[in-house]
């Protein structure tokens, strides 16, 4: 088992050295995709590079979320790695919690760990609603309670069943349905805490949600899985489906 963390970033000159140093304290190689950040985000990233902080790569379009870090599981799989821990460049997750992320992937390394949030006061009462709604729709696509969070951008993925996974979605809507798709192909799923803070904007907190676009983005991804997850189901009921 070889584990590296992979961090994508658009837009985060105020918290993305910080988010590197911290994860270095407890994986030392980091890759950074940087997703066609403005000038003060590239050259950030650039300087993590210049540095020797963290392998950069960096997209010429943004693309999302999702596709970042698409980007950064081929990268990390290119590399030679067999076990990616995906956080996010905004500052917001415990990066203390990454030794407890890691054992647990060490003492199952055909597994999905993910992180379930737990907020301080700084969580926007909207998150905690559209965390709600998600976590209601996927409760539906794997079972009650398999997944506790399917939103929280920490976790651990084995590389070889992430990249089979053949996500659709490339923006907010990735971390749900790769999620999903894990479990579906009956990966074991951990689920572990994590502690979440919202940065203030003096802090380099940033938000990148579209709440028009991304929550239709969503309620698509949703029908799409719903049917799935529906058909899987009768197909399994006539056995033809292991």
């Amino acid at each position: 088992m070889k584990i590296c963390v992979v961090i994508p970033t658009y837009d985060n000159p105020l918290t993305i050295r910080a988010v590197v140093e911290h994860a270095r304290r407890h994986l030392p190689d980091v890759i950074v995709v940087d997703d066609a950040s403005a000038p003060a985000g590239r050259d950030a990233c650039q300087r993590l590079a210049d540095d020797g902080l963290a392998h950069v790569v960096r997209r010429d379009r943004n693309g999302g979320k999702g596709a970042a870090v698409k980007t950064g599981l081929r990268t990390a799989r290119e590399l030679g790695f067999t076990h990616a821990l995906q956080v996010d460049g905004d500052g917001q997750h415990d990066l203390d919690r990454i030794p407890a992320f890691v054992e647990a992937a060490t003492a199952q390394p055909d597994a999905l760990v993910l992180g379930y949030p737990v907020y301080d006061t700084t969580v926007p009462a909207v998150r905690l609603s559209a965390r709600k709604i998600t976590t209601f729709w996927v409760d539906l696509e794997v079972g009650k309670g398999v997944i506790r969070d399917a939103m929280v951008g920490f976790r651990v993925y084995p590389l070889d069943a992430a990249l089979a996974a053949k996500v659709r979605g490339d923006r907010m809507d990735f971390d749900v349905e790769i999620a999903v798709r894990l479990a579906w192909m009956r990966l074991p799923i951990v689920n572990l805490p994590v502690s979440v803070r919202y940065l203030a904007e003096d802090e380099g907190g940033t938000s990148h949600f579209q709440p028009l676009r991304d929550n239709l983005r969503l309620g698509w991804l949703h029908s799409r899985l719903c049917t799935v997850g529906a058909t899987r189901w009768c197909l399994r009921k006539l056995r033809l489906l292991k």
